[in-house]
Parts: structure tokens; C-alpha cells; sequence
């Protein structure tokens, strides 16, 4: 079986995607499975990027199962992708690394990668969607420190990917691949590798976050590898499924991009690698809403203390979907990263509340006399419901005025009442749509 030091980029610029017949049925098993990833557990180990896998008393009651979450989270890094990033990097002939590396993220692979040029004196070039949070832009520089030049293209993965490819052509640094090529994805195989390990056994079930699929692909072949029974589980964000899309059509696609709020899982086209494996030992694939992801967060944050990011919930989040399934049996959820800003709070919160049917906004036209706010108040919202929002702008000569209003409601079953309420005022009231622009606007 090929090792990990038989497939490095094989020229300068080359991203290290999957040449050949790695996308054929099973073809994928000579580049990546038990071998490597035991080869890239024992590169790691001198780093020391075990993480701890924790029973989780909460989850476990919902689901009536052993629910552990793998803290990917407590990495130097906050996330898993320093294991990829190292092994890639680790595994290259000397005189490459003279060249330098760069490499594309939405900001964890960028961190892993800066951790590790830091690490073994590598000078890098790091690519990044402008909307990269800033708190993962600091922590790369504070990484990364004069060895790690950090730039911006862009407004996602891919366009940052492009700009990295550049770079590297111009200047014959190796692109370090966020997911699509066997050295990383056996990196971050070593999850498995670990989980098995601290539970004594495999898992029934391993949920597992998506983005370009390197994490995936990894563990997935690793459990393939030993003859594991765990049914692999991974989960997309709603407004990114790539990889549902791509295994659906048999090879990898590219989709636009709905909503990119899951930042650390957005991109656009999975890597081929990662398809083929998705495509044959995956054994389900969910997509969940980004709202309920935000419900997710906010109970990890305020049940459990874990302060994750939305790519790092998406598999606790995949839960809710497997739900009975999920009885007696032992589960894995992969926490994947806590690199969240606080400043993105606010948002959660919001579309948390929008997910759970307790946010609502309407347009309601009110005839311009005095007192009309007022009967809406008194007519229309109940004892507990809360305004929000209120922009309501005057408009002279005119005999009615729109006005935008957020309400709150303490049980989502208050929205009936409130409806027909709205029906007997006798005003016209619109429900904002969540495909609206004006909803989008307001989130």
C-alpha cells in the first residue's frame, strides 16, 4: 500500500488533488487508509494533539444513547485541522519546504497551517475569504508570527483557493490542501485512530461535519480500514451541500453558495478525493439548517460551557435528525472547532429564535391618526408577546403608512393567536418571508 511520502504535490503549485483512478470504486483505498493514517498518527504524536473524548449527560438523556463529543476544539489551533496541516507539511522533502507553503481556508486550516510553519520554520503565505472572522485572522497572525504573511481574496474557500494557486505558481511554494489530498485527510483520520483508542472498541455511530470532506474521508476509511461496524454519519450546513450534491451526481460538483454563515463548512466544490470516499463508505448524509445550528450553539454554550463555532455544532446539530435511531447505542459526534467571535452573538441568537418559531416579522400598514399604535398594542400582540423592532416612517399625505415590526413570542404556539388577532384588528399585516430580501436583510 502507498504511504503518505509516496503522493506529495509533485510540482510546485500543484494543489494535491487526487490523480488517476482514486475516484473509482475502491481505487481510493491505495492512497488512503489504515497505513497512512497510522504513519500520520505517529508524525503527530510528538506534537501532542490528542484530544479528549468527553460523555456528554445531556445529549446522552435526549437520545437515550452514549453520546461522547471528540473536543477538537481544545487543539492549540481550536480545531482539527492542525492535524492535516502538520502531517502535510511534515511529510515534504526538505527542499520543497525551501520554497515556503500557502495554502487557502476559511481561517482553521490557515491556522493549522501557521502553527505549523511556526513550528518548523517554514515561511507561508495564507489565503482568506474577506469575511474570515476576525478572530480567527488574529489568532493566524499571532500563530503564524513573521514566518506567515496573511492575505485576502475574495468573498469565499474558493475564490481564496484560486489566489492561492496563483501565488504558488508565481513563486514555487507548495500549496498546502485544506482537504483534497490523501496526507491531509489521513491527518485528520487520526481522529478515528483516537476515538477508537479511548473508547476501547468502535463506536455504533461516528457523526462527522462536512465541508470540502477531508475529515470525513479520513475516518471514514480509517473505520473501513480495520473492518469497523460504525455507521459514519456526516452533516452539512443547509446553505453549502456540496458533498450531498456531488455524491448525488457521482463526481464532484460546484454549487453556489445560499448562505454562508457555517463559514468553517462553506465551500464550494468537495475534494475528489473525498467524494469517492463519501461515495462508498459514508453510510448517510444529513443537511441541517443554519438555525438549527444556531440552537445548538447556544445550548452547548449555556448547557455544557463548550464555546463552539458553527462548523464545530454541525455534527451535534446532526443529532436532531438521527433522533430514535440514535437509541442504546454508542455515538461520536466530532466537535470540530471553537473558533467563534463573540461579536457573532447577536446573530446567533437571532436566527436561533427564528429557527424555533419564537422570532416573527410582519409589514403592517397603520392608517396615520392618532392612537393607531397604541390599538395595535392593545388589539394585536398578547401578554407576553415582545416588540423587537419597530421602523415605522411618516409619510404626509398619504392615508396609511407601513411600519416593519419584530416580535418576540415566549412559546411558538403563540402564533396562531397573534394571527387571528392581526385578522380581527381589521389592519393589513404581512408576514415577512424568510426567502424575502427584507428577511435577509434583517439577519
Amino acid at each position: 500500500m502507498t504511504s503518505t511520502h509516496d503522493v506529495p504535490p509533485d510540482a510546485p503549485g500543484h494543489r494535491g488533488g487526487v490523480a488517476g483512478g482514486a475516484d473509482a470504486a475502491g481505487g481510493w483505498r491505495a492512497l488512503l487508509g489504515v497505513t497512512q493514517i497510522e504513519a500520520a498518527a505517529r508524525r503527530l504524536q510528538p506534537i501532542g494533539v490528542q484530544s479528549p473524548l468527553q460523555r456528554n449527560d445531556r445529549l446522552s438523556q435526549r437520545y437515550g444513547a452514549e453520546v461522547f463529543l471528540k473536543r477538537e476544539d481544545l487543539q492549540d489551533v481550536r480545531s482539527y485541522k492542525i492535524r492535516g496541516a502538520y502531517n502535510f507539511v511534515a511529510s515534504l522533502p526538505s527542499e520543497r519546504l525551501r520554497h515556503g507553503v500557502v495554502c487557502a481556508s476559511a481561517g482553521n486550516h490557515a491556522q493549522g497551517v501557521a502553527w505549523t510553519c511556526r513550528a518548523m520554520g517554514v515561511r507561508g503565505v495564507v489565503f482568506l475569504p474577506r469575511r474570515t472572522p476576525r478572530q480567527k485572522v488574529e489568532r493566524i497572525r499571532a500563530f503564524g508570527g513573521p514566518l506567515v504573511d496573511v492575505r485576502f481574496a475574495g468573498e469565499t474557500f474558493d475564490d481564496a483557493a484560486a489566489a492561492a494557486d496563483a501565488e504558488a505558481q508565481r513563486t514555487g511554494a507548495t500549496v498546502v490542501p485544506a482537504f483534497d489530498h490523501p496526507a491531509t485527510a489521513a491527518g485528520q483520520g487520526t481522529i478515528a485512530r483516537e476515538i477508537v483508542d479511548e473508547l476501547g472498541r468502535s463506536p455504533d455511530v461516528a457523526v462527522v461535519p462536512i465541508g470540502g470532506g477531508g475529515l470525513v474521508s479520513g475516518m471514514a476509511a480509517y473505520f473501513d480500514g480495520i473492518g469497523a461496524p460504525t455507521r459514519v454519519v456526516g452533516v452539512q450546513p443547509a446553505g453549502a451541500p456540496a458533498m450531498v450534491r456531488s455524491v448525488q451526481a457521482g463526481h464532484p460538483v460546484t454549487i453556489d453558495i445560499a448562505d454562508d454563515f457555517v463559514d468553517g463548512a462553506v465551500v464550494r466544490t468537495p475534494g475528489r478525493l473525498a467524494v469517492a470516499v463519501t461515495a462508498e463508505v459514508v453510510d448517510r448524509l444529513l443537511v441541517v439548517s443554519e438555525g438549527r445550528v444556531c440552537t445548538e450553539l447556544l445550548e452547548l454554550y449555556q448547557e455544557d460551557g463548550i464555546i463552539a463555532e458553527p462548523a464545530g455544532a454541525l455534527a451535534v446539530t446532526g443529532l436532531t435528525e438521527l433522533g430514535t435511531t440514535l437509541r442504546d447505542q454508542t455515538v461520536v459526534c466530532v466537535l470540530s472547532g471553537g473558533n467563534n467571535d463573540v461579536a457573532r452573538y447577536a446573530e446567533i441568537l437571532e436566527r436561533s429564535l427564528i429557527d424555533q418559531g419564537l422570532k416573527h416579522y410582519f409589514i403592517v400598514n397603520f392608517p396615520q391618526q392618532p392612537g393607531a399604535l397604541r390599538r395595535f398594542l392593545d388589539d394585536c400582540l398578547g401578554p407576553t408577546d415582545d416588540i423587537t423592532l419597530f421602523e415605522y416612517i411618516k409619510k404626509s399625505s398619504r392615508e396609511f403608512g407601513p411600519a416593519l415590526v419584530g416580535v418576540e413570542l415566549a412559546e411558538a404556539s403563540d402564533l396562531v393567536p397573534l394571527r387571528r388577532r392581526f385578522a380581527a384588528s381589521g389592519l393589513q399585516v404581512e408576514p415577512v418571508s424568510p426567502d424575502s430580501g427584507i428577511f435577509r436583510f434583517l439577519i
